[in-house]
């Protein structure tokens, strides 16, 4: 502690054993510029992490803004396959440069890294928090209005680390209908609030099936609650989702960007609302 120390941390950059709050975020790479930092969540696996960070990066450059997406799901890269990227990233002295997508997307993932991309990731959980990390220091994210983090489940070592280490504007919760969404939610908005991250709302996904032939909306894992749980803990339900076997075929492919429906135009909007 400094003779001058005045007590109050907000106004010093000492970085003292007597500082209180939060430790400062790591710093991105000194070429990168990022405006705003997403985090896409959820309590457990399976329920449309990848693909809603997908799609809301899609969503937001139809919107005419340049998007990115972090692939932190480092055992289970799927990121560059929903884009049909493939082939391995770049670097030079500035740093890792990420992909881009057919409509100017930047992908970074481990899966781009690899030399065969279908090699398992058998690392321990700090190592892998670790390269999650880089990929927010290393890499060289250019004149990026929207960075969506696609995080693993769970509150394990990489959201933390994420938490931790990027400054993130905000969080989506990907959920399904059944009832333990009640559960799921809970762990994320739980941990959101510990580590001080503001919640964006849910996004539900598998909501209902539309079918071909009458379009009546089909339910097929019951009456959705993700209105209450959003209501239990004051969020927004910012998208219900459909199953639709064409955005599935879309997504095998590699040509999610060709799918012509906007189908998270509530939570693009509340991204979008954070630079206006």
């Amino acid at each position: 502690m400094s003779e001058q120390c005045t007590h109050d941390c907000s106004t010093c950059s000492q970085n003292c054993a007597s500082r209180s709050g939060p430790p400062p975020h790591e710093a991105p790479n000194p070429n990168s510029n990022i405006k705003k930092v997403i985090g896409v969540v959820s309590g457990k696996g399976g329920v449309g992490k990848s693909m809603t960070s997908a799609l809301l990066a899609i969503a937001l450059r139809r919107r005419g803004y340049q998007c990115g997406v972090l692939d932190a799901d480092i055992t289970g890269p799927s990121i560059p396959k929903l884009f049909g990227i493939h082939g391995r990233a770049y670097a030079d002295d500035k740093g890792a440069w990420p992909i881009k997508s057919r409509t100017g997307i930047d992908v970074m993932s481990i899966n781009l890294l690899v030399e065969n991309e279908e090699d398992p990731v058998v690392w321990r959980g700090p190592v892998i928090a670790g390269a999650v990390k880089q990929f927010w220091t290393d890499v060289v994210w250019q004149d990026v209005d929207f960075l969506f983090v696609d995080m693993p489940p769970g509150t394990g070592d990489v959201p933390l680390t994420v938490f931790q280490s990027l400054p993130v504007d905000g969080i989506v919760v990907v959920a399904s209908p059944q009832e333990l969404v009640g559960m799921i939610v809970a762990k994320a908005v739980n941990m959101a609030n510990m580590m001080n991250v503001p919640m964006l709302g849910i996004v539900e996904n598998m909501s209902y099936l539309v079918c071909p032939d009458c379009g009546k909306h089909i339910q097929l894992f019951g009456n959705s609650h993700v209105d209450e749980v959003a209501a239990k803990y004051s969020l927004k339900v910012l998208s219900k989702m459909p199953i639709d076997p064409n955005l599935a075929a879309l997504a095998d492919s590699g040509m999610l960007e060709t799918y012509p429906h906007e189908l998270l135009t509530g939570a693009a909007d509340a991204v979008e609302a954070l630079l206006k």
